[in-house]
């Protein structure tokens, strides 16, 4: 039957199955490149993303349709191409017509239509949905039967015939988050990054440090129990008997404010109002204690350490700090800011904890023995601090700027040293 063809009509039939292998190529590439989800939310008004969507559910059969239609239609090209060689220039036009097939094909049917798909994969992958659909439907028993075969040959190799679609990964979405032009990237971007970063911080690393937690002892004289509610800041303030180890509650200061003004706060009093204290563990990461605090409806909570001893405080506002900034610069305010002085040199408070230092400027300064700046000097020197002293710790040279009347450390300059220059 292929004899009795004409010339014309074999190269015809020829071009017009190049046109039909370059229709499965491009196919294939364009609903592969597809965004998983812009092409979920296409799906929702466009009929070609909701078909390419099915498609797409189902890979393994939709990549089987693609490779019997590419390929019936590549050897039947081949077997048109021998015969139309033939006719033209006898045995030996076999050789030169399949070396003209080949480039044909290479060219015309899979690296300009699939680069093409690549950069345009929904003016691709929309429209060739309609086509697919119905074929995969109408080659169902082929497509199944070679299916069969293909995945019983994968489970031999230890492979699984199930294809999941796969969640993107926490930078893969990063990625996505900075290359969105929607988004204002100061502010919006750098938020939801923070929200992503939020599983790598531990609750250690920004917690208010035991020394610096602001407290009740019951056991004081009202007048001075009275003093320290009247002038706090805080809305919330533990309560402790004789030692900060032994909270026994946390006061709301709203809930004490009419019985201020009438004068008739008392100790007992104030002890039936305390609620219970919240204690969380110091290597809790933020994205978790930020579930908890909402779970358990709390704001604040005692950080404890794996042996039961307090450490550290941690409220709410820290957690959602790290995603929108500072809320306020006012007296309150902790002021754990980080100052540049040059290349390689930092002031930073002698409070802050060393592993938000680390991670800030991607540091290594020791954590072993402490966990605040003043703490790990303290514990090097072994003495008092005094304003000026400077020491070396591994790769970094501290020096006291400012030292508190209560022998705390105030400010510090940090340098990391270069070895190599030293």
């Amino acid at each position: 039957m292929l004899a009795t063809l004409s010339t014309g009509q074999l190269v015809s039939v020829i071009i017009g199955l190049l046109l039909l292998s370059a229709f499965f190529s491009s196919a294939e590439t364009g609903l592969m490149a597809l965004n998983r989800l812009k092409l979920k939310n296409d799906a929702k008004t466009q009929k070609g993303a909701w078909l390419a969507h099915r498609l797409l559910q189902k890979p393994d059969r939709l990549i089987g349709i693609i490779l019997i239609g590419n390929n019936f239609i590549n050897i039947l090209a081949t077997a048109l191409t021998t015969v139309l060689a033939l006719k033209v220039a006898g045995e030996q036009g076999i050789v030169f017509g399949t070396a003209i097939l080949t480039v044909a094909i290479l060219i015309f049917a899979e690296i300009t239509p699939k680069t093409y798909a690549a950069i345009h994969p929904e003016r691709i992958g929309y429209p060739a949905a309609f086509i697919l659909t119905p074929l995969l439907k109408i080659f169902w028993p082929l497509v199944w039967l070679i299916n069969l075969f293909t995945n019983s040959i994968l489970r031999l190799l230890g492979v699984p015939a199930e294809i999941a679609e796969k969640a993107l990964s926490r930078e893969e979405l990063k990625t996505l988050v900075i290359e969105n032009d929607m988004l204002n990237p100061d502010v919006h971007q750098k938020m939801m990054i923070n929200v992503m970063n939020l599983e790598h911080i531990k609750v250690e690393d920004v917690m208010v440090p035991r020394n610096e937690i602001q407290a009740i002892n019951i056991n004081d004289d009202w007048d001075s129990i009275e003093r320290k509610i009247v002038g706090t800041y805080l809305t919330r303030l533990p309560v402790y008997q004789d030692s900060i180890d032994h909270v026994i509650g946390i006061l709301h200061i709203r809930t004490i404010l009419s019985m201020l003004k009438n004068s008739t706060l008392t100790k007992r009093k104030l002890k039936g109002i305390l609620r219970k204290p919240y204690f969380v563990p110091e290597t809790a990461h933020l994205s978790g204690q930020l579930r908890e605090f909402q779970n358990k409806e709390r704001r604040m909570g005692l950080v404890v350490d794996e042996y039961g001893d307090l450490v550290g405080l941690i409220t709410l506002d820290d957690i959602l700090e790290q995603i929108v900034g500072r809320f306020t610069s006012q007296f309150g305010d902790r002021g754990l800011q980080i100052i540049q002085k040059s290349d390689h040199e930092y002031v930073v408070k002698g409070r802050i904890a060393i592993r938000f230092l680390n991670r800030r400027l991607h540091w290594d300064l020791p954590t072993d023995d402490a966990t605040t700046i003043n703490g790990l000097i303290t514990e090097t020197i072994k003495d008092l601090p005094s304003a000026n002293l400077t020491l070396d710790i591994e790769d970094y040279r501290l020096t006291i700027l400012e030292v508190g009347e209560d022998n705390t450390i105030n400010t510090v300059l940090i340098k990391k040293l270069n070895r190599e220059e030293d």
